[in-house]
């Protein structure tokens, strides 16, 4: 299902990429503030995100895993649009629903429901081996049948969600041959608000949830505390508990959705296995997001590179159906495709040729426009997670702030909450640079606790950037 995580979000959403290397490093660390040290001074910061020997060759093999198939995975997507393309199996598919269907919308319903179904068997062994060494590195601990069980509810979910929002899509590009992009773009916006609304609603379909209260009352209390200093206005009826350890070993806490949606998550692999001040912090980085107003910046960010994205990629697909459109299988009436110079002119008709209906508008043609996007999807991926890791240090300085105050050493608490979930997802302590620009949607661990370590605003009477005291 990577494509479907990958393509279809960023079709729907905002083509943000996600993922998870090289020689470790011993990570070094300082005190907390360069004034001499006194009595009332907090101690020195702990030593950054480090693992013992056994755990260190264990991340490093890990995560070199986890990289070839993150990168692997996001080629192989694209390779694998082309081939339906170039072998004209996506012609045949579509000259089949229309021997099945004369309506023109069931034909597209089946074309793009076995469409979907294609994506994810050409995704399952890339997936069956990814979830193969999360068991064998003891990350999850999710048995096959419940797996198998999640990947038929993630395509059941896909195939009701996904084909009849692709088939609206390609209404679009036949309704409006000439500025259909911009028809996409607008239709797109809203349902990138939905999809972060509409999340926790989807999220019991696959895990179980209880009242937070009802099994840590005390951790409640404490992150009422949380909520009273950033003002998350969440109460304790919206804090939950997920039976995350039925599935993984991982650590998580978040908070997800919006208005009326909008709930606390922590995993019960992370509530009673580490401290409450670290869970404090966690969720403090996770309020971060919404009080620095970080979702409606990414929508808002995405949305106008989506824009552009759109149009470039009308553009591109229209070249592509003009060359190689007879060789992947486009009808010879449809080849009258609009240049990337008619759309650059605002999706006027050239002044040569007779007019000619969109052959992207066929189902063939429109997986030449998926083919565009995921390719754009592919290569921006270092741009959107440069946007992701800025608000995610944002959200780290907010979380370590907010919990100032509330336990005794925000450094050292920041610190071990970072160490605890490197240790628990067997993150590389030192991936390579190359690695974290091209897949990191968080900086890594190791410069996150680095950063936790020294960040002190307090010292020598000083204030915090997002708070005062």
């Amino acid at each position: 299902m990577r494509f479907l995580r990958s393509w279809l979000p960023a079709l729907c959403l905002f083509l943000l990429l996600a993922a998870l290397a090289a020689r470790p490093t011993k990570a070094q660390t300082a005190p907390a503030t360069n004034a001499p040290p006194s009595a009332a001074q907090p101690q020195p910061a702990p030593q950054a995100y480090t693992l013992p020997p056994a755990k260190l060759a264990k991340a490093i093999a890990l995560n070199r895993i986890r990289n070839i198939l993150d990168i692997a995975g996001s080629i192989w997507d694209v390779v694998f649009l082309w081939l339906l393309l170039a072998t004209r199996s996506a012609a045949a598919l579509e000259t089949w629903a229309k021997r099945l269907f004369r309506r023109r919308w069931l034909q597209g319903l089946l074309f793009f429901t076995v469409f979907l179904v294609l994506i994810t068997l050409a995704d399952l062994p890339l997936d069956l081996y990814g979830h193969h060494v999360s068991r064998a590195y003891t990350i999850s601990v999710q048995g096959w049948p419940s797996w198998f069980a999640d990947l038929g509810k993630s395509l059941g979910l896909t195939l009701v969600i996904g084909a009849p929002v692709l088939l609206l899509f390609n209404w679009i590009v036949r309704r409006f041959p000439r500025r259909y992009w911009l028809g996409a773009w607008l239709l797109t916006l809203p349902l990138m608000v939905l999809s972060v609304f509409a999340e926790p609603l989807i999220e019991p379909i696959f895990n179980h949830y209880e009242p937070l209260a009802d099994h840590h009352p005390a951790l409640v209390a404490e992150l009422e505390k949380v909520v009273a200093r950033t003002g998350t206005n969440i109460p304790p009826n919206r804090m939950f508990l997920m039976d995350a350890s039925a599935k993984s070993n991982g650590l998580n806490a978040y908070v997800t959705g919006m208005g009326t949606t909008k709930r606390i998550v922590v995993w019960d692999t992370t509530a009673g296995r580490i401290p409450d001040d670290e869970v404090m912090f966690i969720f403090g980085h996770e309020s971060g997001h919404y009080v620095l107003n970080h979702i409606p910046k990414m929508l808002a960010g995405f949305a106008i590179a989506l824009f552009f994205i759109y149009w470039a990629c009308a553009g591109i697909a229209a070249w592509l159906a003009r060359r190689f459109g007879a060789p992947w299988g486009l009808l010879r009436q449809e080849l009258g495709a609009p240049s990337f110079a008619s759309f650059a002119k605002g999706g006027k008709q050239d002044s040569t040729g007779p007019q000619a209906a969109n052959p992207l508008a066929s189902r063939t043609g429109f997986v030449i426009l998926i083919f565009t996007v995921s390719l754009a999807g592919f290569v921006l991926a270092p741009a959107a997670n440069a946007f992701s890791r800025h608000f995610e240090h944002e959200a780290d300085v907010y979380g370590q702030e907010a919990i100032h105050g509330l336990v005794p050493d925000p450094q050292k608490t920041a610190v071990a909450g970072f160490q605890a979930l490197g240790e628990a997802w067997l993150e590389d302590p030192a991936p390579s640079p190359f690695i974290e620009f091209w897949l990191y949607n968080h900086p890594s661990v190791k410069k996150r606790a680095n950063f936790a370590a020294h960040y002190n605003p307090w010292a020598n009477g000083g204030h915090g950037e997002f708070f005062v005291k």
